[in-house]
């Protein structure tokens, strides 16, 4: 039999999608049924490296809590924002130039039969399929053209939960617009609204969940209380509005927060190192204090170092590092770290680096996505706990890197294959490989801290669903609709 397929369905971004999906994923699969995720379309400049190319880091997750091999085909299609207005297109995991010159609109169409193959492959090989739907399924601006909610629930045959975020205020009117502007067809697909991130007694809901039932036929399934210590990360945006960890923590780490920010969610491990605060940087006050100071990596490396620069970000990292103040570049900010970007090709732009590291990148057309385990060399001062740690990551990056000729006395490799680099004093490191504080070996070397598994957190969330959806209704979304 084709597999059973639950879709989560939101009400807005950011109504908690991306999570329950998770959840769901590691329930099922707990049950003993193959499991795989699906996101026809996603937008996110967080992506992970699988065979074949590139996922978004969230249907990465999924397929980790489904305990099933991260596949292209679980994110057929990806939309990495490069400004405003321009996303690189990765279509089956590769980028596709030609792509991302298409209108939006008309995109659809010419992508549609792919991802439809892509689910359909899935589908045939598994038992069940959570497919995550995008932004909200009511956008009736852009209902003719969206394939990732509505259109992706009808070829799936899903049961579908459609999530809101209590805390943003205004739930039940969210619910039940989005109810009211699908197609009635449609309507028929959900079995039940979520009610996310819920804050105080939940008895003081009432009458709204009987009255919005009466009104849709759809009943509140589930009422999930606020849980910011879930350790997932999360998909988009900064996921801290705010510090995290205490004034009196013994390390503070500032990662400078650019516009075009990516793969932030390596970051997540760092929430839970004991006695460590995690401050989001936009401002030359909030690096004030820092112990390190940490350049993420960029989707867009040249635009993020101007936005950098009119910030005042480079003097202040500048005055750190001079000071013998810690710096680490990942990426993209391995990059700024340099003397200089050369692009002669367009991909990224020309700039002049922070010249910091006696290094010089050349964007080059085609894209390195690969998992790379390697071994640091000899480091010293502040990461010197590095020294001979093996870890695993991997690596998204058009660039380049080689060391200025000029500069040979300024600094070196710390890294085989130019996957890391140090300068000369040896506090400013740049490394290419992204998920650094995700390897248990590079955790402790540094903070002599172990946090919990992926795994772990994969079994809270389903731990959490269960505790909380009302009995029966999980497993009945497998079951045909009534």
């Amino acid at each position: 039999m084709p597999a059973r397929c639950v879709m989560v369905l939101g009400t807005t971004s950011g109504a908690g999608k991306s999570w329950l999906a998770t959840a769901l994923c590691r329930w099922y699969a707990r049950r003993g049924l193959k499991v795989a995720p699906f996101k026809a379309q996603n937008m996110s400049n967080n992506a992970r490296v699988v065979d074949h190319g590139e996922i978004g880091s969230a249907q990465y997750f999924q397929a980790l809590a489904a305990r099933a091999v991260p596949d292209v085909r679980m994110n057929p299609l990806l939309l990495k924002p490069e400004r405003d207005t321009a996303s690189q297109v990765v279509l089956m995991g590769r980028v596709d130039e030609a792509m991302a010159r298409v209108p939006w609109r008309e995109r659809s169409a010419l992508v549609w039969p792919q991802v439809a193959e892509a689910f359909d492959a899935l589908a045939a090989a598994h038992d069940v399929v959570v497919l995550e739907g995008a932004g909200s399924p009511a956008e009736i601006n852009l209902m003719a053209s969206d394939i990732v909610n509505l259109r992706m629930a009808r070829h799936a045959d899903a049961r579908c939960l459609l999530a809101t975020d209590i805390d943003r205020g205004g739930a039940f009117a969210h619910l039940y617009g989005t109810w009211a502007l699908m197609p009635e067809a449609d309507r028929a697909r959900l079995a039940g609204f979520v009610l996310n991130r819920f804050r105080g007694d939940a008895a003081l809901l009432a009458p709204g969940p009987q009255q919005l039932q009466q009104l849709t036929g759809v009943p509140t399934v589930a009422t999930l209380p606020m849980w910011r210590e879930h350790g997932l990360p999360e998909e988009d945006g900064v996921f801290d509005a705010g510090t995290t960890g205490t004034a009196d923590a013994r390390l503070t780490v500032a990662v400078v927060a650019y516009p075009r920010i990516s793969n932030l969610d390596e970051f997540q491990p760092l929430k839970r190192v004991p006695g460590l605060r995690l401050v989001w940087a936009r401002t030359p006050g909030e690096l004030a204090g820092a112990d390190w100071i940490v350049l993420p990596g960029s989707k867009a490396t040249a635009d993020d170092l101007q936005w950098l620069r009119r910030q005042g970000l480079d003097r202040a990292i500048a005055e750190h590092a001079a000071a013998g103040g810690a710096v680490l570049g990942l990426c993209g900010g391995l990059q700024m770290l340099g003397e200089a970007l050369v692009d002669p090709h367009g991909i990224d732009g020309n700039a002049a680096g922070l010249g910091l590291l006696p290094l010089v990148t050349v964007f080059e057309r085609e894209k390195t996505v690969r998992h790379r385990r390697a071994r640091f060399g000899a480091l010293d001062g502040p990461w010197a706990a590095l020294a001979g740690c093996e870890v695993a990551g991997y690596e998204i990056h058009h660039g380049r890197t080689a060391l200025h000729p000029s500069l040979a006395g300024d600094g070196g490799e710390a890294m085989p294959d130019g996957l890391a680099w140090r300068n000369a004093r040896g506090n400013v490191l740049g490394v290419y490989l992204h998920g650094l504080f995700e390897d248990a070996a590079a955790l402790h070397a540094l903070f002599g801290a172990e946090v919990p598994t992926l795994d772990a957190v994969f079994d809270g969330l389903a731990d959490f669903i269960d505790d909380h959806f009302q009995p029966g209704v999980l497993a009945g979304l497998l079951r045909p609709a009534p």
